[in-house]
């Protein structure tokens, strides 16, 4: 029974966190509508996507036309500490962080849902799209998103049961046009508001400018050599190419280039033609099964290596609770060490970790 049941919603001024706080009111719940006040860069509050003056009035006037409670919580220093300062320390040590996934784990999931708690409410929501699921021993599984191009669950595969079970997606099961129908019907001025797409910290600005200001080593030049170590070039900053990159190289060759390995000890970008991409295994860390425990044998799973991948067939080798290893059917052009693997069966997600090596099964992983 919903009918008076204690619910905080994160609201960030968009249509998908305004649209799950007046369904939740439509359905009973006791709503509060509860922003995070993140951290901006020095002289660029106003461009800060998550926590803009203009979102935080638009969330306001959300929760007035609901008639539901609103405050706001400051998490600058806390998402300073964990979240950017993560972001640029994985840049100084030449690996490619996701600080969406910190941000879930440390201030949406961790901070926020502990506030909520203690406030006494029951569940936790969000705009996510993604699905929680209830199972009949009392757990839940983790269902991907109804709207394929919207799904969020690979960001949401980092929460643990306890935490899902208190958690509610109340857009997951819609696809985006749905979701602004419904922002017409309850009459939300946020109905047509543009979805963002960059990191919030980075005030639409590129990523380049943000590591050149904050850690200028990471923009240090340096050689850029093939395969055999024979100098083609110079590359402007490890931080700057990802595995797998094609473009905006600035090497002149016959045959398109790819980045193969970034070598942090000697500053050197290492590029290759096609037939020297992929590895076709990796390793991970840090894992969360979602159920729980790690499954106790190998198991045949359709796995991401990045929020916007396309899910392979691959098998995965649980090593303990927290360590796998996957060996994919087909080469993987850009495993990239600091992404999120998540493995997925079906619809149903089985968990996730953070990628700490890239290799060719039979070979030893570095």
């Amino acid at each position: 029974m919903t009918k008076g049941t204690s619910v905080v919603v994160a609201m960030s001024g968009g249509v998908d966190s305004s649209v799950a706080a007046a369904l939740l009111v439509e359905q009973g719940y006791n709503v509060t509508g509860v922003m995070l006040r993140l951290w901006s860069e020095p002289g660029k509050e106003e461009s800060n996507r998550c926590c803009t003056p203009d979102a935080m009035a638009g969330a306001r006037r959300v929760a007035a036309k609901l008639g539901i409670p609103f405050y706001v919580l400051n998490s600058q220093d806390l998402f300073h500490n964990v979240v950017v300062q993560s972001f640029m320390d994985g840049y100084r040590n030449g690996i490619t962080p996701n600080p969406c996934i910190l941000c879930n784990q440390h201030i949406r999931w961790g901070f926020m849902y502990e506030t909520a708690r203690e406030l006494g409410a029951e569940f936790m929501a969000t705009g996510h799209y993604a699905q929680v699921n209830p199972k009949p021993d009392g757990s839940v599984e983790l269902h991907r998103g109804l709207d394929p191009d919207k799904d969020q669950s690979y960001v949401m595969s980092v929460l643990p049961q306890e935490k899902l079970r208190h958690t509610l997606f109340p857009v997951g099961g819609m696809a985006k046009p749905e979701v602004r129908e419904h922002a017409r019907r309850f009459g939300l001025t946020v109905a047509d508001r543009a979805d963002s797409q960059d990191l919030c910290f980075l005030a639409g600005q590129d990523y380049r400018g943000f590591l050149a200001r904050h850690v200028p080593e990471v923009t240090k030049p340096g050689k850029i050599v093939n395969a055999d170590g024979r100098l083609v070039g110079e590359h402007q900053g490890l931080a700057f190419y990802t595995i797998g990159q094609r473009k905006g190289l600035g090497v002149a060759a016959s045959r398109p280039l790819y980045v193969l390995e970034k070598t942090l000890a000697t500053n050197e970008l290492v590029v290759g033609d096609e037939t020297n991409l992929g590895r076709n295994s990796l390793t991970a860390g840090g894992m969360n099964w979602i159920a729980g425990a790690a499954p106790a044998a190998p198991f045949e799973a359709d796995v991401k290596i990045r929020y916007r991948a396309a899910l392979a067939p691959a098998v995965v080798i649980p090593q303990s609770e927290d360590q796998i290893s996957i060996h994919f059917k087909n080469s993987m052009r850009d495993i990239t060490v600091g992404q999120r693997v998540v493995i997925y069966n079906g619809e149903v997600v089985l968990g996730g970790g953070t990628i700490r090596s890239s290799f060719n099964r039979f070979e030893e992983p570095a």
